[in-house]
């Protein structure tokens, strides 16, 4: 049996992978070959967030740093985010980073609002970073 670290370690690496994607909790726990009630259990206290919010917080962070960082318009970065219309989207930026998705664009400076988390100080994804 794996270890708990390595269980987390594929659900983040899972979630990383399908941002742009339609992944919920059942994809994520299927991934992980847990069922979704025991890998949200798991995650939510090794991470102290639901799966659900984090993939929301990863989708806009992602988003907040495509609006700065290229030229793809609004309506195309909220389709890549997840979102069907680009109002949804906008309300959920808008409710993260307290302003529309174009204002932030024209302030032209990136602040991620959920960065990938890490396990014991060992990024999953390579270097030294922040635990979950």
């Amino acid at each position: 049996m794996e270890s708990r670290k390595e269980s987390m370690r594929k659900i983040l690496n899972y979630i990383e992978e399908h941002l742009e994607e339609s992944v919920g909790l059942e994809q994520v726990a299927h991934a992980a070959g847990y069922s979704k009630y025991h890998v949200n259990r798991m995650f939510m206290a090794q991470t102290g967030c639901t799966i659900y919010k984090y993939i929301q917080m990863r989708r806009l962070t992602k988003a907040a740093e495509k609006l700065v960082r290229t030229d793809k318009t609004i309506v195309e970065i909220s389709g890549e985010a997840g979102y069907s219309t680009q109002q949804a989207f906008s309300a959920a930026f808008r409710s993260v980073y307290l302003c529309s998705p174009g204002i932030y664009r024209r302030r032209g400076r990136f602040v991620p609002k959920q960065e990938r988390f890490t396990l014991c100080g060992y990024d999953i994804f390579g270097g030294y970073g922040r635990t979950a």
